[in-house]
This record gives C-alpha cells, structure tokens and sequence, in this order.
C-alpha cells in the first residue's frame, strides 16, 4: 500500500506483535476483568459477613490471588494475542471466582460445625497453577497448529491418561469409581487432561478423513450409508467408552468422550447419519449396562424414585439427590443470599453438587445467571471455531467448547434430575485440582486460537490445515 508520499506503507501483519496497535478489546476485557474481581470481592465480603458477622484478613487470601493473576494474564494477552477474544477471560474468572466464594462460605460452615476437612485454600493453590497454566500456553504456544503433528501422539497420551487410574498400588477407588492416581498423598483425575489430549486427536482424525468420511458410501432409501471401515472409528471410540463405564464404573466419563467425537465427525462431515448411529449405539451400550451392572442400574433407579424409602436410605442411593432437591427448592426465586442457606447439609456439596449450593444461596435468577455464563463462555468458543480459516483449528476449538458445554449439561443435568447423576464436576466452579487445570488449559488454547482466527489470512495459513 503506498502512502501520499509515494512509499509503501509497512502492513500491519508484518510489524512485531508489541509495535501494533493494542484493539479495543483489550480494553473491554480489562473494564470486564475489574468489573469480575470486584464481583468477588462483593460475594466474599457477603459470605464474611453473614457468617462470622466481621470482615477478616482471611478475605485477601481467597480474593487477591485470583485478582491478580487475572491482571497478569491480561497484561500478557495484551502482549503476546491482543487479538484474543475479550469475553472469555472474563467470564473464567467470574466463574472461578465463583466457585472459589462457595468453597470458602462452605469451610465457614464446616469449622462452625467442628469440621476439619476444608477445601478453600486448597482451591487457592490449584486456582493459581491452573492460571498459570493457562498463561504459560499463551505466552509460550505461538501457534496451536504445531499440535496437528502429534496427532497421533495425542491419541496415545489420552489413552493412557484415561487407563491409568487402573495402575496397581497409585490407582485409586473413591465413591465407587476408580479415576484417581495417588501419588505422595497427592490425588489427581488424569482423565481430565485425557479429554483434552482426545480432543487433540479427534480434530486432527477427522480433519485428515473427513473426505472419505463424508462423501463415500453406498445410497440406501436417499441416504449415504458409510462403508463398514469408516465406521471404525466410531466403533472404536464407542468401545473405549463402554471400557471406561465397566472397568473404571464412570458413566459421565464415558459419556462425555463419546459425545465430543460425535458432535467432531458432525461438524467435519455435516451427515447427521453419524450422530443418529452413534445415538443409538451409545443408548443400546447404556441399556445393556443397565441390566448387566448394578452400578449403573442403581443410578437410573435413584434418578428415577430419588425420593423413594428404599433408594434415600441405601448407600450410594439417592439421599445426595433430594438433598440437593430440597436445597434448591429453598432458595426459591431469589435465593437465601450468600451465607445465608444451609447447602452444607447436602453430601459433597463443594465438589459434586456445588450447583446445587449456588441454587440456595443464589435462587433462580442465580441460577440463570450462571447458565448464561456458561452459555455465552461455550458460544464464543464455537464463533472461534467456525471463523478460523483453518479446519484442524475449527474442529479443535469446537471440540474443546463443546466439552464444556457436555460437562455442564451432565452435571447440572444431573442435580436438577434431568438426567441420571454422574461423577463429573462443573468446570471453574467445583472444587478439585486436576479439573480446574484441565478447564484453565482450555480456556488457554481457546484465548490462543482465537488471536490465530483474526490473523490467520495474513500468515499465510491455508485452509487444509496450515502448517501442519
């Protein structure tokens, strides 16, 4: 481009990052990011005072981490993706804020009562690696495509990841379900990066298959009914996740994987034939389950009868459902106010059904809130995926969007009794490590795909793949 002066005017693309101009969503998410951490200095102070009834130091531990932490990984999209979408952070740390509130308004209640075990500052700790890992992926990832080499390699870290908790002596059993590694007294859910590892692979299977995928095949009755080998795949997804739900008794888990690849191979085909058969298979593998092990006919027969005698006094039964139930319900419309319910009556309240805390102390209109929260956080992550000029990119941003919006949908499903309840936790809320990390690592490689999608007609990027 030449200017009035007869030269050619340098473009933009091709200036070092920190010599562009910063936009003005940068902006926007910093204004959202004051606004967020203020948000949670309001609910933390609410819990303090509606419990113990004084504001204590005890308030600049469970706020300042995630405050600046939050401002630090805005200084860096500022540096190294100003390009990034502006909504996302935010909302994360909304969320985490949160979940993290609810956590310490809960151990509150725990040492009021003479407990011991307290989650809080734990969920301080893992808040702090997790941003970091999540700020790490942006400032040290120039590029997500390089992942597109390891596909492969992926598929055989996921694999492993999701088997491991069936080790000897570090796998561990907890609540009925073995997904846990212990290791020097430091429990970790490996299946939570597993999802993220699978989703890696998924992307870049189908990227490379999509053709033979989507356009050979014999026509029966107007349909193109896929050859017997491209089926394989979903075959064999289908069969990991029937091994996952047997031997690690996880049907969320099993669910959740087998779900993220049907919704991959219908945004790389388009065939809806792929998410009827995959349906029905993932219903008939269910339904055999159900009459074959116990474990998963007790959750359907609890998610059916919660409020039988039968079911709310066995064990494992349905006394956390209409627990939960029965806390949601008081809440009403709009909620106890934070500090004011009683969610800890309700079994793994911090964890499991923290959902189900933020329902009584926040109401309906809490409630929607969040799910708009969650709505719009998923939303974004689609619009990443479908306006990057590259498919590998386009199928892995849907895929990791999607995982949080199936996480949710299982979970919250499950404790409004929607459907039956399983051992998932809600991303950014619930109280656990391993998957506070996984969901901040989304969030990282979503923040870097976005900057790639606003870029990417100008580095020269095609649309097969880039530089894989």
């Amino acid at each position: 481009m030449t200017n009035l002066f007869g030269t050619t005017a340098p473009n933009a693309a091709n200036l070092p990052r920190i010599m562009r101009v910063v936009p003005r969503s940068r902006n926007l998410e910093g204004a959202l990011l004051l606004l967020a951490v203020g948000l949670n200095a309001f609910q933390l102070a609410q819990i303090q005072l509606s419990t113990i009834e004084v504001l204590t130091p005890e308030f600049f531990l469970y706020w300042l981490p995630l405050s600046f932490l939050a401002l630090v990984l805005h200084a860096i999209l500022r540096l190294r993706a100003s390009e990034a979408d502006p909504l996302i952070l935010p909302i994360a740390v909304v969320l985490n804020g949160l979940g993290l509130s609810m956590i310490y308004r809960l151990d509150l209640a725990t040492i009021a009562n003479g407990g011991s075990e307290l989650f809080g500052f734990k969920q301080v700790i893992w808040t702090s690696l997790a941003m970091a890992a999540a700020a790490a992926i942006v400032i040290y990832v120039p590029s997500h495509l390089f992942l597109r080499r390891y596909v492969y390699l992926s598929m055989l870290i996921g694999a492993v990841l999701l088997l491991s908790p069936m080790l000897p002596v570090i796998g561990k059993t907890i609540n009925g379900a073995r997904l846990w590694l212990s290791i020097g007294g430091l429990t970790f859910q490996p299946g939570e990066l597993a999802k993220i590892a699978l989703t890696i692979f998924f992307a870049g299977y189908l990227v490379n298959r999509r053709e033979s995928l989507a356009v050979v095949g014999r026509k029966i009755l107007g349909i193109r009914i896929p050859r017997a080998r491209e089926l394989g795949p979903i075959v064999m997804i289908w069969a990991a996740s029937l091994l996952v739900l047997i031997l690690q008794r996880d049907l969320g888990t099993s669910l959740l994987y087998f779900g993220i690849f049907i919704v991959l191979i219908y945004v790389a085909t388009g065939r809806s034939i792929y998410v009827i058969v995959g349906m029905g298979m993932f219903l008939t593998g269910a339904l055999v389950a159900s009459r074959l092990m116990d474990y998963v006919s007790g959750r359907i027969d609890s998610w059916l009868n919660p409020f039988s005698q039968q079911n709310y006094d066995a064990v494992g039964g349905s006394y956390q459902l209409a627990q939960g139930i029965f806390g949601m319900a008081h809440g009403g419309i709009q909620g106890t106010g934070l500090g004011g319910g009683i969610p800890q009556l309700v079994p793994l309240a911090e964890s499991d059904f923290i959902f189900a805390s933020l329902a009584e102390e926040l109401g309906l209109v809490g409630v929607f809130a969040i799910l708009t929260l969650y709505l719009l956080l998923v939303a974004r992550g689609i619009r990443i995926g479908f306006s990057h000029p590259d498919d590998f990119s386009k199928l892995l941003a849907t895929g990791l969007a999607f995982s949080i919006a199936l996480q949710c949908f299982i979970v919250i499903g499950g404790v409004t009794r929607v459907v039956p309840l399983t051992g998932l936790t809600t991303p950014l809320l619930a109280a656990g490590g391993s998957s506070l990390i996984a969901n901040w690592i989304i969030i990282g490689l979503l923040l870097r795909i976005s900057d790639s999608a606003r870029l990417g007609s100008s580095t020269g990027e095609n649309s097969r793949g880039g530089a894989a």
